[in-house]
């Protein structure tokens, strides 16, 4: 478990975690928001070949995941940013880039995107590598 400041995160059982994300995303999560954020994995880290992830709550009702592994990503952005993150910042700015353009569609799942968007930007603030995924992600 990560606690940052107020916010903290517990990884989630893996018998959890359907119906976790279907609370908080319905069918969106398997069939939009979870490939988004695979895709954008995939593009921000050239040597991410995909693998098991964890998925995280946050006491502040967020939700993000984060690649099983303790690999350090080479990540190259279109905003300019070249730096490396580990997996969990990988997550987290994977999960940020889809948050975002998800949350420009129409309805409440677009809604929620915006929602967990600020959310997870919440508790990223005090993350040990809040300066570099700041800059992945601006």
């Amino acid at each position: 478990m990560i606690t940052l400041a107020n916010i903290h995160s517990e990884r989630l059982d893996d018998t959890l975690r359907v119906t976790y994300t279907a609370n908080l995303f319905g069918v969106h999560f398997p069939f939009k928001l979870e490939p988004t954020i695979y895709g954008m994995a995939d593009r921000l880290a050239p040597s991410y070949s995909g693998g098991y992830w964890h998925f995280y709550g946050l006491s502040n009702g967020g939700f993000y995941m984060a690649p099983a592994t303790d690999t350090v990503f080479a990540v190259s952005c279109e905003n300019g940013f070249d730096g490396k993150l580990s997996a969990d910042a990988l997550g987290i700015t994977a999960c940020l880039y889809a948050y975002s353009p998800l949350s420009f569609s129409e309805g409440e799942f677009a809604q929620t995107c915006a929602r967990h968007y600020y959310l997870l930007r919440d508790f990223m603030m005090e993350h040990s590598e809040a300066r570099a995924i700041l800059r992945a992600t601006d």
